[in-house]
């Protein structure tokens, strides 16, 4: 567990520094691209005397995130790119430390424009996570998923719906995807083995459809939404159940310049891993940091 506080703590360290620097950088001629760089770290703690009446349990957590975006656009092409990197951490007395939040997610993707709201696109995106998920009961925890087990590698061709620098759509009638699961034995834990063949390491699906949804909405002078939905649909498996659905939501609100509160959430729903729809939810108080030169609108 240390090396992921470690790894996460000069990760925002390297945030820090490239915010510093965003001013120097918008000096070099940067009129094709758009750049933006935020990131935060989070603590939250609470300690009881032996006897405190109340009830209660000594505690700390910590959550850090990094996120950004860097779009080019010339002529007719464009290229964008973004990464979110979100590790948080809980750990109550007597207990071993437990994940509270844990996303990897890498996008790109070339669109050429065929008029000022659509482009034809080719994107790819990586989704994971950095630390091994637990199972925990009263007496025993158990291993149901590490860093690469699993991970997703999606790619799409297809029609992107760009109205402005807020908000996209991509839909894509051919969307290869492969799942990853590189530890062969977690089937044991996972019986399922996230829809990847027992013995196998990759799961291919060529044939599909996909759907992603993106919004980078500031609301107010302190308040920002943050939004992405992403739908899958293997047409050789098709059915209702079987559409996978993922719904990220961040709304951050500012109280100062170095101060904020972050509100995020969770949605899954995806058979390979569960027939129920998954859900997880964070609200923190922080410090924080963003720049960039995207456009801000009200």
């Amino acid at each position: 567990m240390k090396r992921f506080y470690t790894f996460f703590l000069l990760l925002f360290l390297v945030g820090q520094v490239i915010a510093q620097d965003q001013d120097a950088l918008t000096k070099v001629d940067t009129s094709y691209w758009l750049k933006e760089i935020a990131g935060g770290l989070n603590i939250n703690q609470a300690s009881f005397s032996d006897n405190w009446k109340g009830g209660g349990v000594n505690s700390v957590a910590f959550s850090v995130y990094l996120n950004g975006r860097a779009n080019y656009a010339k002529d007719k092409w464009s290229w964008d790119n973004q990464f979110d990197f979100i590790y948080g951490v809980v750990k109550n007395k007597g207990e071993d430390g437990r994940k509270s939040n844990d996303v990897l997610f890498i996008d790109t993707k070339v669109g050429y424009k065929i008029n000022d709201k659509w482009n034809y696109f080719f994107g790819m995106n990586f989704l994971s996570q950095f630390a091994p998920g637990y199972n925990f009961t009263d007496t025993e925890r158990t291993l149901i998923s590490k860093f690469a087990n699993p991970a997703y590698l999606t790619t799409a061709l297809g029609l992107e719906y760009k109205p402005n620098d807020e908000f996209s759509l991509r839909i894509s009638p051919f969307s290869p995807r492969w799942t990853f699961v590189s530890d062969t034995e977690l089937f044991l834990n996972v019986p399922d083995n996230y829809g990847v063949e027992i013995g196998e390491t990759v799961r291919t699906e060529w044939l599909a459809f996909s759907l992603l949804a993106d919004w980078n909405k500031k609301l107010s002078e302190n308040l920002s939404l943050k939004m992405r939905y992403q739908m899958y649909a293997n047409y050789e498996t098709l059915a209702f159940k079987t559409i996978d659905h993922r719904l990220d939501i961040g709304l951050t609100a500012k109280v100062s310049n170095l101060i904020n509160v972050s509100l995020t959430s969770l949605t899954i729903y995806d058979f390979d891993q569960d027939s129920k729809i998954q859900f997880s939810q964070g609200l923190a108080l922080g410090i924080a940091f963003k720049r960039g030169n995207f456009p801000e609108k009200e």
